[in-house]
């Protein structure tokens, strides 16, 4: 497995990988329509297409993993944070590595990539979402009481302060 800065010409495998994650995760917790849209693989190929070449989007960290046959089994992409007056440096938009390949390290080496190792970070994850919040606390992030609600689903805030600092308030 390796792990490598996302290209424009990676965006279908990528929209492939969310699509399939998205179905592998959410289902239960995203309604049916969403997550079986035929249009769903196509929309979320424009949509990396324009976050790998739009100007507007320079500042994110985008990233691939591949298996050893150079299939895209995972993807991240972080950032700054889009919220004013928001006390992280990095906002982990995605992370998503296909069910088949958790546990082979994909994901924390997609997390390194995106976000650095001392940046002070926050993510929003599914609730429940028990795997993806474990992983989480295991690289350092912690919830912090912010609960949001996205097309239906629970999202809690977690963060990451590095060493010395101190989790703000929500």
């Amino acid at each position: 497995m390796s792990v490598r800065h996302a290209r424009v010409e990676d965006a279908a495998e990528m929209a492939r990988v969310n699509v399939r994650s998205w179905r592998e995760t959410y289902r239960g917790l995203m309604a049916d329509h969403v997550l079986d849209d035929p249009d769903l693989p196509a929309a979320r190929e424009r949509f990396w297409t324009t976050m790998l070449s739009d100007a507007r989007y320079r500042a994110n960290r985008v990233a691939v993993a591949e298996n050893d046959d150079g299939e895209v089994i995972g993807i991240a992409m972080a950032g700054p944070s889009q919220s004013s007056g928001s006390q992280w440096v990095t906002h982990l938009y995605m992370l998503y590595v296909v069910a088949a390949e958790h546990g082979t390290g994909a994901g924390a080496a997609l997390l390194d990539a995106v976000v650095g190792p001392h940046d002070s970070a926050a993510l929003w994850v599914a609730d429940p979402n028990p795997r993806a919040q474990a992983f989480y606390r295991k690289h350092g992030f912690v919830a912090d009481g912010t609960v949001n609600f996205e097309d239906g689903v629970r999202e809690i805030r977690m963060v990451r302060v590095p060493s010395g600092g101190s989790a703000p308030a929500s």
